[in-house]
Protein backbone atom coordinates (compact mmCIF):
# COMPACT_ATOMS: atom_id res chain seq x y z
CA UNK A 1 0.00 0.00 0.00
CA UNK A 2 1.36 3.70 -1.24
CA UNK A 3 1.93 5.59 1.74
CA UNK A 4 -0.39 8.80 2.90
CA UNK A 5 0.60 11.23 0.67
CA UNK A 6 0.84 13.92 3.52
CA UNK A 7 3.96 11.56 4.72
CA UNK A 8 6.24 10.46 2.28
CA UNK A 9 8.77 8.86 3.35
CA UNK A 10 12.23 9.96 2.56
CA UNK A 11 13.75 8.06 0.01
CA UNK A 12 12.81 8.55 -3.60
CA UNK A 13 13.02 5.67 -6.34
CA UNK A 14 13.14 5.88 -10.04
CA UNK A 15 13.01 4.14 -13.23
CA UNK A 16 16.46 4.72 -14.81
CA UNK A 17 16.32 2.07 -17.33
CA UNK A 18 14.08 -0.23 -19.48
CA UNK A 19 14.19 -2.89 -22.41
CA UNK A 20 12.15 -5.16 -23.90
CA UNK A 21 12.17 -8.03 -26.37
CA UNK A 22 10.95 -7.49 -30.30
CA UNK A 23 7.59 -9.44 -29.04
CA UNK A 24 6.78 -12.34 -31.76
CA UNK A 25 3.94 -14.59 -32.02
CA UNK A 26 6.37 -17.54 -31.41
CA UNK A 27 9.92 -18.27 -29.83
CA UNK A 28 10.35 -21.97 -30.58
CA UNK A 29 13.86 -21.59 -31.33
CA UNK A 30 14.53 -19.83 -27.64
CA UNK A 31 14.24 -20.61 -23.75
CA UNK A 32 13.19 -18.43 -21.67
CA UNK A 33 16.29 -17.83 -20.51
CA UNK A 34 17.58 -17.53 -24.25
CA UNK A 35 14.51 -14.82 -24.77
CA UNK A 36 15.34 -12.74 -21.46
CA UNK A 37 19.39 -12.64 -21.60
CA UNK A 38 19.13 -10.00 -24.16
CA UNK A 39 16.89 -8.30 -22.75
CA UNK A 40 18.86 -8.01 -19.26
CA UNK A 41 22.09 -7.60 -20.68
CA UNK A 42 20.32 -4.04 -22.41
CA UNK A 43 18.74 -2.65 -19.25
CA UNK A 44 21.91 -3.50 -17.34
CA UNK A 45 24.14 -1.66 -20.09
CA UNK A 46 22.03 1.66 -20.04
CA UNK A 47 23.53 2.35 -16.65
CA UNK A 48 26.41 0.83 -16.95
CA UNK A 49 25.99 -1.01 -13.84
CA UNK A 50 27.11 -5.20 -13.29
CA UNK A 51 24.54 -7.65 -11.71
CA UNK A 52 27.28 -7.85 -9.12
CA UNK A 53 26.34 -3.66 -8.41
CA UNK A 54 22.58 -4.58 -8.31
CA UNK A 55 21.12 -4.58 -4.76
CA UNK A 56 17.90 -6.60 -5.04
CA UNK A 57 16.10 -8.57 -8.13
CA UNK A 58 12.83 -9.66 -8.01
CA UNK A 59 11.26 -11.24 -10.97
CA UNK A 60 7.53 -11.98 -12.09
CA UNK A 61 6.25 -15.11 -14.23
CA UNK A 62 3.48 -17.78 -14.07
CA UNK A 63 4.46 -21.60 -13.85
CA UNK A 64 1.31 -22.19 -15.83
CA UNK A 65 3.01 -20.85 -18.53
CA UNK A 66 6.13 -22.86 -18.41
CA UNK A 67 4.15 -25.38 -17.99
CA UNK A 68 6.71 -26.79 -14.47
CA UNK A 69 7.19 -25.66 -11.06
CA UNK A 70 9.14 -23.08 -9.99
CA UNK A 71 10.35 -22.28 -13.56
CA UNK A 72 11.71 -19.00 -12.72
CA UNK A 73 14.91 -20.34 -10.80
CA UNK A 74 16.05 -21.45 -14.30
CA UNK A 75 15.61 -17.55 -15.21
CA UNK A 76 18.21 -16.62 -12.66
CA UNK A 77 20.77 -18.84 -15.13
CA UNK A 78 20.26 -15.53 -17.38
CA UNK A 79 20.74 -13.09 -14.17
CA UNK A 80 24.08 -14.66 -12.61
CA UNK A 81 23.28 -15.91 -9.15
CA UNK A 82 26.80 -16.89 -8.25
CA UNK A 83 28.02 -14.99 -5.78
CA UNK A 84 25.27 -14.97 -4.05
CA UNK A 85 22.41 -12.11 -4.65
CA UNK A 86 19.33 -10.49 -3.10
CA UNK A 87 16.77 -12.01 -5.18
CA UNK A 88 12.43 -12.77 -5.10
CA UNK A 89 9.70 -13.75 -7.24
CA UNK A 90 6.18 -13.32 -7.54
CA UNK A 91 3.72 -15.48 -9.30
CA UNK A 92 2.45 -12.48 -11.08
CA UNK A 93 2.84 -10.00 -13.80
CA UNK A 94 6.28 -8.20 -13.45
CA UNK A 95 4.47 -5.04 -12.45
CA UNK A 96 3.60 -6.57 -9.22
CA UNK A 97 7.83 -7.57 -8.87
CA UNK A 98 8.03 -3.61 -9.65
CA UNK A 99 5.96 -2.70 -6.71
CA UNK A 100 7.94 -5.40 -4.10
CA UNK A 101 11.34 -3.80 -5.10
CA UNK A 102 10.18 -0.54 -4.67
CA UNK A 103 9.08 -1.12 -1.34
CA UNK A 104 12.35 -2.95 -0.49
CA UNK A 105 14.28 0.17 -1.67
CA UNK A 106 12.26 2.26 0.51
CA UNK A 107 13.27 0.60 3.44
CA UNK A 108 16.55 1.13 2.97
CA UNK A 109 17.65 -2.54 2.47
CA UNK A 110 19.19 -1.59 -1.15
CA UNK A 111 19.81 1.12 -3.53
CA UNK A 112 19.18 0.03 -6.79
CA UNK A 113 17.18 -3.09 -8.08
CA UNK A 114 16.21 -4.99 -11.17
CA UNK A 115 12.92 -6.13 -12.13
CA UNK A 116 12.40 -8.50 -14.68
CA UNK A 117 9.20 -10.71 -16.46
CA UNK A 118 8.60 -12.73 -19.40
CA UNK A 119 6.05 -15.15 -20.36
CA UNK A 120 5.91 -17.29 -23.56
CA UNK A 121 1.87 -18.11 -24.43
CA UNK A 122 3.04 -19.62 -27.88
CA UNK A 123 3.59 -23.40 -26.75
CA UNK A 124 -0.36 -23.96 -25.71
CA UNK A 125 -3.93 -22.45 -25.64
CA UNK A 126 -3.12 -18.93 -23.11
CA UNK A 127 -7.39 -18.95 -23.31
CA UNK A 128 -7.70 -22.49 -21.48
CA UNK A 129 -4.75 -22.14 -19.21
CA UNK A 130 -6.15 -18.51 -18.08
CA UNK A 131 -9.41 -20.49 -16.69
CA UNK A 132 -7.47 -21.59 -13.84
CA UNK A 133 -7.34 -18.41 -12.35
CA UNK A 134 -10.99 -18.40 -12.12
CA UNK A 135 -13.32 -19.44 -8.82
CA UNK A 136 -13.09 -23.58 -8.61
CA UNK A 137 -16.22 -24.42 -7.88
CA UNK A 138 -18.93 -22.71 -9.38
CA UNK A 139 -17.01 -20.97 -12.49
CA UNK A 140 -13.95 -22.75 -13.36
CA UNK A 141 -15.32 -26.01 -13.95
CA UNK A 142 -17.90 -24.61 -17.03
CA UNK A 143 -14.37 -23.15 -18.95
CA UNK A 144 -15.31 -19.80 -19.61
CA UNK A 145 -12.24 -18.68 -21.75
CA UNK A 146 -10.74 -15.09 -21.18
CA UNK A 147 -12.05 -14.11 -24.23
CA UNK A 148 -15.86 -15.16 -23.45
CA UNK A 149 -15.43 -13.35 -20.45
CA UNK A 150 -14.10 -9.92 -22.07
CA UNK A 151 -17.03 -10.18 -24.03
CA UNK A 152 -19.57 -10.52 -21.31
CA UNK A 153 -17.81 -7.29 -19.70
CA UNK A 154 -18.19 -5.76 -23.79
CA UNK A 155 -21.79 -6.74 -23.81
CA UNK A 156 -22.32 -5.63 -20.40
CA UNK A 157 -20.77 -1.65 -21.67
CA UNK A 158 -22.73 -1.85 -24.51
CA UNK A 159 -26.11 -2.48 -22.70
CA UNK A 160 -25.31 0.57 -20.24
CA UNK A 161 -24.93 2.58 -23.26
CA UNK A 162 -20.85 3.29 -22.47
CA UNK A 163 -20.04 2.47 -26.11
CA UNK A 164 -20.81 0.34 -28.77
CA UNK A 165 -18.94 -1.85 -31.67
CA UNK A 166 -17.90 1.05 -33.75
CA UNK A 167 -16.32 3.00 -30.71
CA UNK A 168 -14.58 -0.33 -29.54
CA UNK A 169 -13.23 -0.57 -33.43
CA UNK A 170 -12.05 2.87 -33.34
CA UNK A 171 -9.81 2.08 -29.77
CA UNK A 172 -8.34 -1.06 -32.41
CA UNK A 173 -7.16 1.33 -35.08
CA UNK A 174 -5.67 4.09 -32.80
CA UNK A 175 -3.74 1.72 -30.75
CA UNK A 176 -2.66 -0.56 -33.35
CA UNK A 177 -1.22 2.68 -35.50
CA UNK A 178 0.38 4.45 -32.58
CA UNK A 179 2.24 1.12 -32.70
CA UNK A 180 3.78 1.45 -36.36
CA UNK A 181 6.00 3.72 -34.12
CA UNK A 182 7.09 0.98 -31.59
CA UNK A 183 9.58 -1.02 -33.10
CA UNK A 184 8.90 -3.81 -30.53
CA UNK A 185 5.37 -4.31 -31.10
CA UNK A 186 3.66 -7.40 -32.24
CA UNK A 187 1.02 -6.09 -34.38
CA UNK A 188 1.81 -2.71 -35.31
CA UNK A 189 -0.26 -0.64 -37.94
CA UNK A 190 -3.86 -0.51 -39.34
CA UNK A 191 -5.70 -3.70 -39.39
CA UNK A 192 -8.92 -4.92 -40.16
CA UNK A 193 -11.43 -5.71 -37.66
CA UNK A 194 -12.22 -9.00 -38.34
CA UNK A 195 -14.40 -11.69 -38.08
CA UNK A 196 -16.38 -12.56 -34.60
CA UNK A 197 -14.47 -13.67 -31.84
CA UNK A 198 -17.13 -13.95 -29.27
CA UNK A 199 -19.75 -11.31 -30.04
CA UNK A 200 -19.28 -8.48 -29.56
CA UNK A 201 -15.58 -8.50 -29.83
CA UNK A 202 -14.13 -9.24 -33.49
CA UNK A 203 -10.12 -10.03 -33.29
CA UNK A 204 -9.09 -6.68 -33.96
CA UNK A 205 -10.68 -6.03 -30.36
CA UNK A 206 -8.51 -8.82 -28.79
CA UNK A 207 -5.04 -8.99 -28.31
CA UNK A 208 -2.17 -10.97 -29.51
CA UNK A 209 -1.28 -13.87 -27.91
CA UNK A 210 2.62 -14.00 -28.12
CA UNK A 211 6.19 -14.35 -26.12
CA UNK A 212 8.49 -11.55 -24.68
CA UNK A 213 10.05 -10.33 -21.92
CA UNK A 214 11.05 -7.14 -20.19
CA UNK A 215 13.33 -5.04 -17.80
CA UNK A 216 13.57 -2.13 -15.51
CA UNK A 217 15.94 -0.84 -13.21
CA UNK A 218 15.27 1.22 -10.64
CA UNK A 219 17.52 3.47 -8.04
CA UNK A 220 16.86 5.81 -5.12
CA UNK A 221 17.79 9.29 -4.67
CA UNK A 222 21.17 10.80 -6.56
CA UNK A 223 21.93 7.40 -7.41
CA UNK A 224 19.22 7.41 -10.20
CA UNK A 225 20.25 10.88 -11.12
CA UNK A 226 23.86 9.80 -11.39
CA UNK A 227 22.58 6.68 -13.41
CA UNK A 228 20.00 8.44 -15.62
CA UNK A 229 19.70 11.90 -16.95
CA UNK A 230 15.91 12.38 -16.48
CA UNK A 231 14.75 9.81 -14.02
CA UNK A 232 11.08 8.48 -13.85
CA UNK A 233 10.18 9.10 -10.38
CA UNK A 234 8.01 6.87 -8.72
CA UNK A 235 5.82 9.36 -6.54
CA UNK A 236 2.52 6.62 -6.54
CA UNK A 237 2.05 3.08 -6.80
CA UNK A 238 -1.10 1.19 -5.19
CA UNK A 239 -3.08 -1.95 -6.31
CA UNK A 240 -6.33 -3.32 -5.36
CA UNK A 241 -8.39 -6.21 -6.14
CA UNK A 242 -11.95 -7.03 -6.87
CA UNK A 243 -14.10 -9.80 -5.80
CA UNK A 244 -13.39 -13.24 -7.20
CA UNK A 245 -17.22 -13.89 -7.60
CA UNK A 246 -17.74 -12.27 -11.67
CA UNK A 247 -21.55 -12.53 -10.46
CA UNK A 248 -21.03 -9.92 -7.54
CA UNK A 249 -19.05 -7.56 -9.78
CA UNK A 250 -20.03 -4.78 -11.65
CA UNK A 251 -18.12 -5.37 -14.78
CA UNK A 252 -18.84 -1.88 -16.97
CA UNK A 253 -16.95 -0.03 -13.30
CA UNK A 254 -13.35 -0.60 -11.70
CA UNK A 255 -13.49 0.16 -8.17
CA UNK A 256 -10.38 -1.40 -7.24
CA UNK A 257 -8.60 0.40 -10.31
CA UNK A 258 -10.16 4.30 -8.78
CA UNK A 259 -8.94 2.81 -5.05
CA UNK A 260 -5.70 2.45 -6.96
CA UNK A 261 -5.07 5.49 -8.32
CA UNK A 262 -6.72 7.54 -5.46
CA UNK A 263 -4.11 5.95 -3.45
CA UNK A 264 -1.02 6.89 -6.00
CA UNK A 265 -2.10 10.28 -6.17
CA UNK A 266 -3.27 10.27 -9.69
CA UNK A 267 -6.39 12.91 -9.18
CA UNK A 268 -3.65 15.49 -7.30
CA UNK A 269 -3.11 16.72 -10.49
CA UNK A 270 -3.24 16.33 -14.05
CA UNK A 271 -1.28 13.66 -16.02
CA UNK A 272 -0.04 14.06 -19.55
CA UNK A 273 0.01 10.47 -20.79
CA UNK A 274 -1.71 7.05 -19.49
CA UNK A 275 -0.17 3.98 -20.08
CA UNK A 276 -2.87 1.25 -19.64
CA UNK A 277 -2.81 -2.18 -19.75
CA UNK A 278 -6.22 -2.86 -21.20
CA UNK A 279 -5.96 -6.29 -23.07
CA UNK A 280 -9.32 -6.21 -24.83
CA UNK A 281 -10.87 -2.97 -25.97
CA UNK A 282 -13.65 -2.34 -23.90
CA UNK A 283 -11.28 -2.49 -21.20
CA UNK A 284 -9.83 0.31 -22.44
CA UNK A 285 -13.56 2.00 -21.82
CA UNK A 286 -13.59 1.39 -18.38
CA UNK A 287 -10.42 2.19 -17.33
CA UNK A 288 -10.76 5.61 -18.82
CA UNK A 289 -14.26 5.99 -16.90
CA UNK A 290 -12.40 4.55 -13.81
CA UNK A 291 -9.55 7.02 -13.96
CA UNK A 292 -11.57 10.28 -15.18
CA UNK A 293 -9.40 10.37 -18.18
CA UNK A 294 -10.62 12.89 -20.78
CA UNK A 295 -9.36 13.15 -24.68
CA UNK A 296 -6.14 15.57 -23.30
CA UNK A 297 -4.58 12.48 -22.05
CA UNK A 298 -2.33 10.25 -24.70
CA UNK A 299 -3.33 6.64 -23.98
CA UNK A 300 -1.15 4.46 -25.07
CA UNK A 301 1.26 5.67 -27.26
CA UNK A 302 3.47 2.39 -27.53
CA UNK A 303 0.13 0.82 -28.76
CA UNK A 304 -0.65 -1.22 -25.66
CA UNK A 305 -1.57 -4.36 -24.89
CA UNK A 306 -3.71 -4.43 -28.17
CA UNK A 307 -0.10 -4.43 -29.92
CA UNK A 308 1.44 -6.81 -28.27
CA UNK A 309 0.41 -8.85 -24.90
CA UNK A 310 3.48 -10.74 -23.67
CA UNK A 311 2.12 -13.00 -20.46
CA UNK A 312 3.33 -11.74 -17.56
CA UNK A 313 5.50 -8.76 -18.80
CA UNK A 314 2.88 -6.89 -20.68
CA UNK A 315 1.88 -4.93 -17.10
CA UNK A 316 5.63 -4.33 -16.23
CA UNK A 317 5.55 -2.77 -20.10
CA UNK A 318 3.22 -0.70 -19.52
CA UNK A 319 5.62 1.28 -16.31
CA UNK A 320 8.32 0.90 -18.71
CA UNK A 321 7.01 2.44 -21.66
CA UNK A 322 5.74 5.45 -19.13
CA UNK A 323 9.10 6.03 -17.84
CA UNK A 324 10.93 5.99 -21.25
CA UNK A 325 8.85 8.58 -22.16
CA UNK A 326 9.58 10.64 -19.24
CA UNK A 327 13.53 9.41 -20.03
CA UNK A 328 13.66 11.01 -23.41
CA UNK A 329 11.23 14.12 -22.52
CA UNK A 330 7.84 13.76 -24.10
CA UNK A 331 6.27 13.37 -20.82
CA UNK A 332 6.66 15.11 -17.43
CA UNK A 333 3.66 13.02 -15.11
CA UNK A 334 2.38 9.94 -16.83
CA UNK A 335 -0.01 7.30 -15.32
CA UNK A 336 1.09 3.39 -15.41
CA UNK A 337 -1.46 0.23 -14.94
CA UNK A 338 -1.28 -2.84 -14.75
CA UNK A 339 -4.24 -6.13 -14.65
CA UNK A 340 -4.21 -9.40 -13.68
CA UNK A 341 -7.39 -11.77 -13.51
CA UNK A 342 -10.78 -11.91 -15.40
CA UNK A 343 -12.21 -8.81 -16.65
CA UNK A 344 -9.89 -6.48 -14.69
CA UNK A 345 -9.88 -8.36 -11.34
CA UNK A 346 -6.81 -6.88 -9.95
CA UNK A 347 -5.19 -3.19 -10.75
CA UNK A 348 -1.80 -1.48 -10.02
CA UNK A 349 -1.38 2.12 -10.78
CA UNK A 350 1.48 3.88 -10.44
CA UNK A 351 2.27 7.78 -10.88
CA UNK A 352 5.71 8.46 -12.83
CA UNK A 353 7.20 11.93 -12.91
CA UNK A 354 10.42 13.59 -14.43
CA UNK A 355 12.27 16.43 -12.82
CA UNK A 356 11.22 20.00 -13.33
CA UNK A 357 12.99 21.01 -16.83
CA UNK A 358 14.67 24.84 -16.57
Amino acid sequence: MTPDRSDRPDREVAIVAFAQTDHRRRTDDLSEVEMLMPVLHDVLRQTGLRTSDIGFTCSGSSDYLAGRAFSFTMALDGVGAWPPISESHVEMDGAWALHEAWVKLLTGEADTALVYAYGKSSPGSVRDVLTRQLDPYYVAPLWPDSVALAALQAQALIDAGHTDEPALAAVAARSRQDAAANPHAQLPGAREQGEYRVAPLRTGDCPPVGDGAAAVVLAVGDRARELCERPAWIRGIDHRIEAHSLGVRDLTDSPSTRLAAERAGVFDRPVDTAELHAPFTSQEVVLRRALDLDESVRVNPSGGALAANPMMAAGLIRLGEAAARIHRGASDRALAHATSGPCLQQNLVAVLEGDSRA
